[in-house]
């Protein structure tokens, strides 16, 4: 069991869990369950169940209860195509206010996930993977835009396995991080905006 956390955490928590795959699509959240895993009360986390059903991470049936949500295909493209057009767009602001020290943060990140591909970390992988967009877009200077974005990614299924369709595609990715990078140090938006239009083109919507 997790230890006590502050209750404002537990919404994180929960989010965090559902995003590597803990809870599957589709899969029930019993309200007593969640309580003994997170040691929580019932109003902490009836309040954390209610806020990621606002944000249609997970979703509401009467009689039934909450359940981990999954878009059909037809969503999942659409999520995808937003992503491209805010994350794109956000690359003017990206090579502007980005800092050395983001920069710094983000060659570690691309790097730890170089090397975790040659160890065959798939978990890790896809940590840092989430890491790495989330410091990514965190350049932009918007909060609004990568909680956004950020919800956005929790919508679609969340399994390592569905986020590449090969091992070769995981190496691609790694590449495409390390050129958005010189990007960044470049301060060249045009060529930004390229890279991550493909690779989320390319990866679907869970990269």
């Amino acid at each position: 069991m997790r230890k006590r956390k502050p209750s404002k955490d537990l919404t994180n928590l929960l989010t965090a869990d559902i995003g590597s795959g803990l809870f599957s699509p589709g899969s029930w959240l019993k309200q007593i369950d969640l309580q003994r895993r997170y040691d929580a009360s019932r109003s902490e986390t009836r309040k954390a169940l209610e806020t990621l059903c606002n944000k249609r991470i997970i979703r509401y049936e009467p009689n039934r209860g909450y359940y981990v949500h999954h878009e059909d295909d037809v969503s999942i493209d659409e999520i995808r195509d937003i992503r491209i057009m805010l994350e794109t767009s956000a690359a003017d602001f990206m090579v502007h206010k980005v800092t050395d020290a983001q920069l710094d943060r983000l060659s570690q990140l691309a790097q730890r996930f170089m090397d975790q591909i040659r160890d065959h970390k798939i978990t890790e992988i896809y940590e840092t993977n989430i890491a790495f967009h989330t410091a990514l877009l965190a350049t932009s200077g918007n909060a609004s835009l990568l909680e956004l974005v950020s919800d956005l990614r929790l919508r679609i299924p969340p399994a390592p396995a569905s986020q590449w369709s090969s091992y070769a595609r995981i190496e691609q990715s790694g590449k495409e991080h390390c050129d958005m990078v010189d990007a960044l140090a470049e301060k060249n938006a045009d060529r930004l905006k390229k890279i991550i239009h493909a690779h989320i083109h390319q990866t679907g919507t869970a990269n």
